[in-house]
């Protein structure tokens, strides 16, 4: 064959494979037998091997993966991606109307889909051609695994239809129950330990290095939400419908995977349907997502520092099982924090099999009288980690003893402290208990922290008990020739692990706050204080009353940080991290252009603009010392409106006396 019916021919197998794998994985309507299908895909192979210039990056036959990631880069999401709110009674989905009813001043079409229990994922297509996939990771930036995704057949790598030229797509990648089950029963068959559940075992394979056994293990994909400047619709449902068009998987009307709702009562008539059905789906449900259906109006309820108000989950009443506690045993965390922990006869619960689970603290044990021996019931409801909810007390012997807290911390021996008005005991042993110095570290070092590559939770254990690493400055000591005698060691991981340290010199400032582990200082609080304050040295001579001054900053954070600075050798560490390089304070591009024009002034944002998004609105406000606020109020200076703004707002606002403002009002109130 000469190349122009070559090209010819892998046009026309190229086309009519897509319109195959599309039937076949996104309609379940498959047009020819299987066996057809390879045969035309072993002849696009054939041909793109003897004319290698016509194999397109996106052909279906990539689907097979091969490709082979060592690293996984990290990129920043264009548009963060949040978590939802949980709600677990449909009283709380009463008051989540109502907010949303009271801030718009109308009745809400709302969208009602199932919530997967899959890994969360983000496509970018760009001129109808997948670009990049990215994982969650902390909701700014993910993991690019484009050549584990691609190998997933219901993502398509090529569109079709009408759509537009730049977009990203989000959705949950599962594995289908039908799918693990076998997976699970040939690795017993091999004499390999089974997968504990379909989502972790999802989450594992997408981070596998070669794409050929992501390709091998047959995961799934619904895609349910489409991001992007010019998108077709205003609507959150047609957005969908359309996207189902393009070749992607979407829930769909018809299957009940989606309804549109313009009422509570049709909300709790689909939550409902699913709470009785989900045990007739080949993938994992744990509830129903609600969403406003309308951009405009998600436009301006507008987000929380970590979830959209426009939507919420609301999850299931979780699976509960009965079965014995053997012992309890007591942790300890970095903070010091002792939880008690239930170890238990293994039982199934939701998938999985569970062998322990949280008794949280003292004051829990007691309240349920749990005592060792006891035939407890154990829930897994909207936490990780499982735990004790009730004790069958008809299964209870007379030898039955009361549990005794322990006053003593199991690992160091260091007499045990309650702090007034909390729940857990401490050991005050920081400097000495080696779980606390251990965890510290972990917390260092660990993902959202300093990030640092080739340095886990178990090599800073093992270099901690070699006696290397003693706190967290220690790291930027680290020499070669200390790291090659221990196991596992091989020069090749050595090279990674020091490479890594020195990369994260440049790790931001927020970042290194979060890292060394000030209590009550997350990564939102560590954001806040390294945006208000510029630098380490600022935070360090902060008074109680400066630090309150700073935006969402209580009395317990700053005296936490007061507290922690008061302490000498805490100031020493900071000192030694400072010397060794690390980003102690923002840098310009981080600080962002600062006036002090708005300075006392809060402002809320409502509707939709012609100029600005609401986002670059509110980092114009802060840059220039203005306050964003959520919501009206008495101390509230200005109304920023746009387009589509809710009456309710308009009417609150001129009852206080707040003044109304355009956006070209505020661009004169900045220059």
């Amino acid at each position: 064959m000469d190349k122009a019916k070559a090209e010819e021919r892998v046009k026309q197998l190229t086309k009519e494979l897509r319109e195959h794998n599309y039937r076949y994985y996104n309609e379940d309507s498959p047009t020819i037998s299987d066996y057809e299908f390879d045969m035309l895909l072993k002849e696009l192979e054939s041909l793109e091997k003897e004319f290698p210039e016509l194999a397109d990056e996106n052909s279906p036959t990539k689907r097979v993966g091969g490709e082979v990631t060592k690293n996984f880069e990290t990129v920043k999401h264009k548009y963060p991606m949040l978590s939802l709110s949980n709600s677990y009674s449909k009283e709380e989905l009463l008051e989540f109307d109502q907010r949303v009813q009271k801030i718009l001043g109308r009745e809400i079409e709302y969208i009602c889909e199932l919530k997967y229990d899959g890994v969360a994922i983000g496509i970018s297509y760009k001129d109808g051609k997948i670009q990049r996939a990215l994982t969650r990771g902390d909701g700014t930036q993910g993991d690019d695994i484009t050549a584990n995704v691609k190998t997933i057949r219901s993502v398509p790598l090529v569109l079709k239809g009408d759509y537009p030229n730049e977009f990203e797509i989000r959705g949950e990648i599962f594995y289908p129950l039908s799918v693990f089950r076998e997976l699970n029963e040939k690795r017993e068959a091999e004499g390999v330990e089974q997968l504990a559940n379909p989502r972790n075992a999802a989450s594992g394979t997408l981070k596998m290095q070669d794409s050929s056994i992501v390709a091998e293990r047959k995961l799934d994909c619904f895609l349910y939400f489409v991001l992007g400047e010019e998108l077709p619709f205003n609507e959150h449902l047609k957005n969908i419908e359309a996207a189902g068009t393009w070749g992607f998987k979407v829930p769909k009307e018809e299957k009940q995977l989606i309804r549109k709702c313009n009422s509570l009562e049709e909300v709790f008539s689909f939550i409902n349907y699913w709470d009785e059905q989900r045990s007739s789906l080949d993938f994992e449900i744990d509830g129903v997502v609600i969403k406003v259906n309308n951009y405009n109006y998600q436009e301006e309820l507008g987000f929380t520092a970590k979830s959209p108000r426009w939507a919420i989950a609301y999850k299931f009443k979780a699976e509960q099982v009965e079965t014995r506690l053997d012992h309890i045993s007591y942790q300890v965390g970095r903070t010091g924090a002792i939880t008690p922990v239930a170890n238990l006869e293994p039982v199934l619960l939701a998938g999985t099999t569970v062998k322990r689970a949280s008794l949280h603290n003292a004051d829990q044990i007691a309240k349920l009288d749990i005592r060792e021996g006891d035939l407890v019931q154990v829930e897994k409801g909207g936490e990780i980690i499982p735990k004790v909810v009730g004790v069958n007390f008809s299964h209870r012997t007379s030898k039955s003893k009361p549990t005794e807290y322990i006053s003593q911390c199991p690992e160091c021996g260091t007499e045990l402290i309650r702090i007034e008005g909390e729940a857990q005991h401490y050991c005050p042993n920081m400097w000495g208990c080696p779980p606390q110095i251990i965890g510290k570290m972990a917390h260092f070092i660990s993902r959202k922290a300093m990030d640092i590559d080739g340095l886990g939770e178990e090599t800073v254990a093992q270099l901690f008990e070699a006696n290397l690493i003693n706190d967290i400055a220690d790291i930027y000591s680290l020499e070669k020739e200390d790291l090659l005698p221990l196991d596992r060691m091989a020069e090749k991981s050595v090279n990674n692990l020091l490479e890594g340290v020195e990369a994260s010199k440049q790790i931001p400032f927020p970042r290194v706050l979060y890292a060394i582990g000030i209590r009550y200082v997350g990564e939102t609080v560590a954001k806040k204080l390294a945006k208000h304050f510029k630098s380490m040295s600022a935070i360090r001579s902060a008074s109680l009353e400066e630090l309150i001054a700073v935006d969402e900053i209580g009395e317990k954070i700053a005296e936490s940080i007061i507290a922690f600075f008061a302490e000498e050798r805490n100031v020493e560490l900071v000192d030694r991290l400072t010397a060794a390089g690390l980003q102690m304070e923002l840098n310009e591009e981080e600080s962002g252009p600062s006036s002090q024009k708005l300075e006392g002034n809060s402002f809320v944002i409502s509707g939709v603009f012609e100029r600005h998004s609401r986002d670059e609105l509110k980092m114009l406000i802060e840059a220039n010392g203005g306050k964003n606020t959520g919501s009206l109020s008495s101390k509230t200076n200005y109304l920023l409106a746009g387009d589509n703004m809710g009456p309710a707002k308009k009417e609150k606002a001129e009852k206080l006396g707040i003044q109304i403002i355009s956006e070209s009002d505020f661009e004169q109130m900045i220059g």
